[in-house]
């Protein structure tokens, strides 16, 4: 008895970039397989070789429209590395100053526009109103507060790197731009209706869990290892060692980013061009984890400003052990950190360095390879090149956020086919709850891969001959 009918959702909707799921029966109607592929195919890897290393930080934030600053930030510290410098206290507050608006803008963009129509409306909800449109038209206050949200962190990223998108502002060695007092001070007046906005959301999002939290239960249950940066053990975005905690709280690892290659291998399957990192004394499967927002908080003992330090307490109430594994909470970890981002943007404005003119360090020095490790909206993000006597590139490694997550991702969908999909009749509803156990993880799939065009989402059934059986669509 093998597979004799597929089922297919391509493209996966309201997520950046372009993938689809694959949902195999038997010929009992029953899901024996499902799958998440990557259908892009990424090429900076490649097409960087032979390009000197001090461009990297330009190029690379090409990658992706929604995480630029994250890679130009990841790609900045690896060419710190190349040169042998540490970069002065105010180039260093400038650039986490960068980071935390663009984790304000992503993380809002995330909730708001991308994930909130499915908690408002509900999975089954009319597609036709079950997007941001349909969330402005019903609830405007919500919607106009997560514009206003973006806008507030896009507008930090403009005012050091001159645009919203694909910024230029952190160079080999520093910065190339300080903040003036008056934009400090226009910025740190907003602080308060922000932080505001935050809580807003973070009720939202805790009266959502709490009412449908029998669906929260069982909507994909996985319990994983979880990683990310920390310092001192507290939550940190742009510069710490990087822990691994197990699924039962213990701390499995921890290491400094530059040793990232000797923990993490990346496993490949032929049926996607996204790869799959582990931690290699586990091997794999084994030894996959989950990262982002949800990583974070369990991978961390604490954070550090004192507002999502209290949020956190709260949220660790729902987990076991402290350890909350439950896929949707990704939302409510989203929104802990977006509080944290504008509450570290309040203190880093706060502090005198932030307007100070000591932006950058020059080296003659030269060596043959460097690593940048950040903390992306996405997860950890890990920059490595390696370089000729004269700064050429001859080699580069991308391990991107969305990757470390690439096994949950596809263990997700499967078991949500398997608790939903019962023959080839799949209501829109059934297929919404697959494309939104992606979205919890709000993958960047340009990040990893590379596409052009824009594709109607298509739903194919066929038989084991391959005739078409059935084909539903949505614009």
């Amino acid at each position: 008895m093998g597979t004799v009918r597929k089922i297919e959702v391509n493209p996966i909707t309201r997520i950046e970039g372009h993938g689809k799921i694959t949902v195999h029966l038997d010929e009992n109607g029953t899901v024996s397989e499902a799958r998440f592929h990557v259908t892009q195919f990424r090429g900076f890897e490649a097409f960087t070789k032979g390009r000197d290393f001090r461009e990297m930080p330009e190029i690379t934030p090409r990658i992706c429209g929604i995480c630029p600053v994250s890679h130009h930030l990841a790609s900045a510290k690896a060419c710190d590395a190349i040169l042998g410098v540490q970069i002065t206290p105010t180039a260093h507050k400038l650039r986490e100053l960068l980071h935390m608006g663009q984790f304000v803008q992503s993380h809002a963009l995330s909730f708001f526009h991308l994930s909130s129509p499915d908690l408002l409306f509900g999975f089954d909800a009319d597609p036709a109103i079950r997007n941001i449109v349909g969330v402005a038209a019903k609830f405007p206050e919500i919607a106009t507060k997560g514009i206003m949200l973006r806008k507030f962190g896009q507008e930090i990223i403009k005012t050091l790197g001159g645009k919203k998108v694909h910024p230029w502002h952190s160079i080999p060695g520093g910065v190339n731009r300080s903040i003036k007092e008056s934009e400090r001070d226009s910025y740190l007046k907003e602080i308060p209706t922000m932080k505001g906005y935050v809580k807003d959301a973070l009720e939202l999002v805790k009266g959502y869990l709490q009412e449908h939290k029998d669906e929260v239960s069982t909507f994909a249950p996985m319990k994983t290892s979880y990683m990310g940066l920390v310092a001192d053990g507290f939550l940190e975005l742009y510069d710490g060692d990087i822990r691994l905690r197990g699924a039962r709280g213990r701390i499995i690892d921890e290491f400094p980013d530059w040793a990232y290659a000797d923990y993490i291998g990346e496993h490949v399957e032929p049926w996607s061009y996204l790869k799959f990192p582990f931690y290699r004394p586990l091997g794999y499967p084994n030894g996959s984890y989950r990262v982002g927002p949800l990583g974070r908080l369990n991978a961390c003992d604490d954070i550090s400003t004192p507002e999502a330090s209290e949020e956190l307490k709260l949220y660790r109430q729902a987990g076991e052990e402290g350890i909350v594994h439950d896929v949707l909470y990704y939302h409510y970890a989203r929104l802990i950190e977006a509080l944290y981002g504008v509450e570290r943007i309040e203190q880093l404005l706060e502090d005198p360095d932030i307007t100070g003119s000591d932006l950058r360090i020059t080296s003659n020095e030269l060596y043959p390879e460097g690593i940048g490790v950040i903390e992306a909206p996405r997860g950890t993000l890990i920059h490595h090149y390696k370089v000729d006597e004269s700064g050429a590139i001859t080699d580069v490694n991308l391990i991107v956020a969305t990757g470390h997550n690439n096994f949950a991702m596809n263990k997700g969908v499967e078991a949500i086919a398997k608790a939903y999909i019962k023959g080839d009749d799949v209501p829109e509803g059934v297929m919404n709850r697959m494309e939104h156990l992606i979205r919890c993880y709000d993958p960047c799939l340009s990040c990893s891969t590379h596409a052009v065009g824009k594709m109607p989402l298509e739903l194919s059934i066929v038989d084991n001959s391959g005739e078409i059986l059935r084909k539903i669509y949505k614009d």
